[in-house]
């Protein structure tokens, strides 16, 4: 976390600057010091201090009750913002007012990008191709990468269905009319039901790769392997976050999906889902046990 205040004060405290802003923190019960870090480093920060971990969408809403700007953005605390890109993600938003979601480019700490900012709507054929793993097989594939939209241009400003929280550039306006971050969801699906909620709405969720952000992917939930050496995550907030990247799932598709399906079709999503559970618990399961086995 503190990188990524660092680097979007860095920002906004810069002489040509013309930014106007208020950074939130909302902290979910943390027990490794970052409140007492915010406070002592960062005191123009407003600080809401849970005293239970809320999930991702209820934190944003409490942050959402007090924010006053007119554009928002919501930003992981596992991230590093340059210089340029809010700058720049706000002026285009500013010249292009049909918008209602906006993201850079995200990249992951190795250079590589972060496919989950340039996402398709997860309908049972995309998420079926997704985990056969056909849309690795076929990137530029329009019939087996409607997952991560592999086949439109990455290098130029486009539509897409959807991008994640790591980077989400929104307007109050928009919050307002659609309604906030939907708090059934606890940690994964709720940027995705956003987004879906956008474009039923009229505006669009663009992709701009003109600026990026860095994200060190997993080290708020602690359930990413490349990130596991840095995660401050606590074993109680990894199990959340490993149950909850399930749940998501059925949440989104009982909510947006279900009605448009035969209900042979919602038995075999319903079967995917829970296999996928049984797997990510047992290599969750294998993980401890290796873990265990290494340090004795």
């Amino acid at each position: 976390m503190r990188n990524c205040l660092e680097s979007l004060i860095s920002t906004t405290n810069n002489q040509q600057s013309t930014i106007s802003n208020e950074v939130f923190v909302v902290d979910n019960a943390s027990t490794d010091g970052s409140v007492e870090m915010v406070k002592k480093e960062f005191p123009q920060v407003k600080l809401i201090a849970s005293d239970k971990n809320l999930g991702f969408a209820k934190a944003n809403n409490l942050a959402l009750k007090q924010a006053n700007g007119d554009d928002i953005l919501f930003l992981n605390p596992d991230t590093v913002v340059p210089k340029e890109t809010l700058p720049a993600m706000l002026e285009f938003m500013e010249k292009n007012k049909d918008i209602g979601i906006a993201t850079c480019k995200v990249e992951l700490a190795d250079g590589s990008l972060d496919w989950d900012c340039h996402r398709g709507f997860p309908t049972p054929w995309a998420s079926l191709t997704r985990f056969l793993g056909l849309c690795k097989l076929f990137p530029r594939s329009k019939i087996f990468n409607q997952y991560y939209l592999g086949f439109l241009p990455m290098d130029e400003i486009h539509e897409i269905d959807s991008c994640c929280g790591a980077f989400f550039l929104t307007r109050k306006k928009l919050l307002n009319e659609i309604g906030w971050w939907d708090e059934d969801y606890f940690f994964y699906g709720e940027d995705i039901d956003l987004c879906f909620r956008t474009k039923k709405a009229g505006w669009k969720v663009v992709y701009n790769p003109d600026v990026k952000i860095v994200h060190y992917k997993g080290a708020a939930s602690g359930i990413k392997k490349t990130t596991q050496e840095v995660t401050k995550a606590t074993k109680e907030s990894r199990q959340k976050a490993l149950r909850a990247s399930v749940d998501a799932m059925r949440i989104f598709y009982d909510k947006h999906l279900k009605s448009e399906y035969p209900a042979i079709v919602d038995g075999f999503v319903y079967v995917g889902i829970w296999l996928l559970r049984q797997k990510r618990l047992r290599l969750n399961c294998l993980k401890k046990v290796k873990i265990r086995g290494s340090y004795g």
